[in-house]
C-alpha cells in the first residue's frame, strides 16, 4: 500500500481526496503546511508528495526545493491555481516530478500518481514479508500459513499491510488511524487496538507475549517481522 503525503491547507480538498485516494487502495496523510510536513516524513516513508504551491509560510516552491536538496526524496506532483506556462516551468524548475492546475479531476491526480509510483518503483515494493511460519503477498492482499491461504478480514488486511510497509517502526495510533483514512483525533483509537488483538491471535504462538506486534508502552506499535 503506496503512502501518499497531501500537503495543502485547504481541509476541505484535503479531505475529499483522502477519501477518493484511500478508496482505490491507497494510504493517505495530511499536512497543513511545511513543518506538518516534516513531521510526517520523520515519522516513516512516505512514497510520493501532493504538494500544493500557496501554503502559509513556506511555499510550495521552497519547500519543494528544500525536499529536492536531500538525497532520495519521493517524487513531487505540484498542485496550483496558477495554470500559465511561466508557472508551470517554474513548479518544474524547483524540483517537482509533475504539475497538475487547478480545479482538476481526481482520477486525472490519481493517474499521475500511479505513473509517479511506477517511475520510482514505489507501486510494488517488496510483495512478499515473512511474519514467522506465515508470509503475507502485498499486492495480493493475502496472508498465507504455508500454503494454506489464511482468512483475515478486510479491516485486519489494511492495518497488517500498513505495519508490513513500516517494519520495526514505532507507529502511534493516531498515525495509524490517518493511514487506514480513519479519524485524526484518537477518539476511535480503541478500534486499532481491538484490530492488533485480532490479528496476535492469528499471526502470534503466544499474544500475551508478542513477537511480530509489540506495543510501546505509551508510544504506539512496532511491527518486527521474520522467520
Amino acid at each position: 500500500m503506496a503512502v501518499v503525503l497531501i500537503v495543502d491547507d485547504d481541509q476541505r480538498l484535503a479531505d475529499m481526496l483522502r477519501e477518493y485516494l484511500v478508496a482505490q487502495g491507497l494510504a493517505v496523510l495530511l499536512a497543513a503546511n511545511g513543518k506538518q510536513m516534516r513531521q510526517h516524513l520523520l515519522a516513516g516513508p512516505i512514497d510520493v508528495i501532493v504538494l500544493d504551491w500557496m501554503l502559509p509560510g513556506q511555499d510550495g516552491i521552497s519547500l519543494a526545493k528544500e525536499l529536492r536538496s536531500k538525497e532520495g526524496g519521493p517524487p513531487i506532483l505540484m498542485l496550483s491555481a496558477r495554470g500559465e506556462d511561466d508557472e508551470r516551468i517554474l513548479g518544474l524548475e524547483s524540483g517537482v516530478d509533475d504539475y497538475l492546475a487547478k480545479p482538476f479531476n481526481a482520477r486525472e491526480l490519481l493517474a499521475r500518481l500511479r505513473v509517479l509510483l511506477r517511475r520510482s518503483g514505489k507501486d510494488e515494493g517488496a510483495d512478499k514479508v515473512e511474519i514467522g511460519e506465515f508470509h503475507l503477498q502485498i499486492l495480493e492482499r493475502r496472508l498465507y500459513r504455508g500454503d494454506a491461504e489464511v482468512d483475515i478480514n478486510p479491516a485486519e488486511m489494511d492495518l497488517l499491510l500498513v505495519f508490513a510497509q513500516r517494519p520495526k517502526r514505532i507507529l502511534s495510533r493516531d498515525l495509524l488511524l490517518q493511514l487506514l483514512g480513519g479519524e485524526e483525533d484518537g477518539r476511535f483509537d480503541r478500534s486499532i487496538d481491538v484490530r492488533v488483538t485480532r490479528l496476535r491471535k492469528i499471526l502470534e504462538e503466544n499474544p500475551r507475549q508478542p513477537r511480530f506486534l509489540q506495543t510501546e508502552r505509551g508510544l504506539g506499535y512496532r511491527f518486527v517481522p521474520g522467520p
